[in-house]
């Protein structure tokens, strides 16, 4: 297995730097194509129109979108083009009530989705639904890098977070390019169910399965000392050198989509490492 097709979505310029230095590195790891959506934004909601309004406010919203698309259609070509990989930018324009269809559609045909943090002082409020869109509609495992990071391309250690869950051995199967490189693979569990199936060795068969793939594992069974499970999860990646942390993405029903749930979310907010997620 490996990553071949590599997509990362952009809607601004000043926030594209970490994740179009996270796809080309990785293109060039795997010999993979980097691919840049860059979308301008309608963030206009033209059912709540003034009365009077007329059709110069949505022409006007539709060319502010269009020149902030080839903005960061132009600044990810410059940077794709230097990296020296194979790439492509292809700009475009999408309301922001439609921006999950036009992510989902991408995402699906891609075996990573490389996105900046979904939170922060600068991000947009389309930031959140774009990572929603490729793991919940698109079914893509996600890759979020925080700006601050440097690039990874093989991480010697990686964190993963095991709950026994399915959207948890998803995220590490589709992981497991990264982990086969890994010098070291942390198992995570934190306070395992006392009657559960692994009661008696909490992470042994996941670390038996990736030992198989000549990983190196160790189990780390952490209890919940402080009052979120991703504060103890960041915490322990921090202290153990972890380049990566690896986690199934949860999220709740909203009507017949999903958004981000609240272990997620908090997640994404305190990570200081790429965190790769799958649903």
């Amino acid at each position: 297995m490996s990553y071949k097709s590599l997509l990362t979505v952009l809607t601004e310029a000043k926030t594209a730097t970490a994740p179009l230095a996270q796809v080309s590195a990785l293109a060039e790891r795997f010999g993979g194509h980097a691919e840049a959506l860059c979308l301008g934004v309608d963030r206009t909601q033209t059912g709540y129109y003034y009365a009077g309004a007329n059709a110069l406010v949505l022409q006007e919203s539709l060319a502010r979108a269009k020149e902030e698309a080839a903005a960061v259609q132009a600044y990810a070509s410059d940077l794709l083009e230097k990296a020296g990989v194979t790439w492509s930018a292809e700009s475009g324009v999408a309301q922001i009530a439609d921006l999950g269809r036009h992510v989902a559609q991408r995402a699906r045909f891609s075996d990573l989705v490389v996105l900046g943090k979904p939170y922060g002082r600068d991000r947009n409020v389309e930031a959140e639904p774009i990572v929603e869109a490729a793991l919940f509609e698109g079914h893509a495992p996600v890759l979020v890098v925080p700006d601050e990071n440097n690039v990874v391309i093989q991480p010697k250690t990686i964190t993963v977070a095991w709950n026994e869950s399915v959207e948890a051995l998803t995220a590490i199967r589709k992981a497991m390019p990264f982990l086969t490189g890994a010098d070291l693979v942390r198992v995570v569990v934190i306070d395992p169910p006392a009657h559960g199936p692994e009661r008696s060795d909490p992470g042994g068969l996941l670390s038996q399965m990736l030992a198989r793939h000549g990983v190196t594992c160790e189990i780390d069974v952490l209890s919940k000392t402080l009052s979120r499970v991703s504060d103890v999860l960041n915490r322990h990646a921090t202290d153990t050198g972890s380049e990566m942390i690896v986690m199934g993405a949860y999220g709740h029903s909203r009507f017949r989509e999903a958004i981000l749930g609240g272990a997620t979310r908090n997640m994404l907010e305190q990570a200081k490492v790429p965190v790769f997620m799958a649903h």
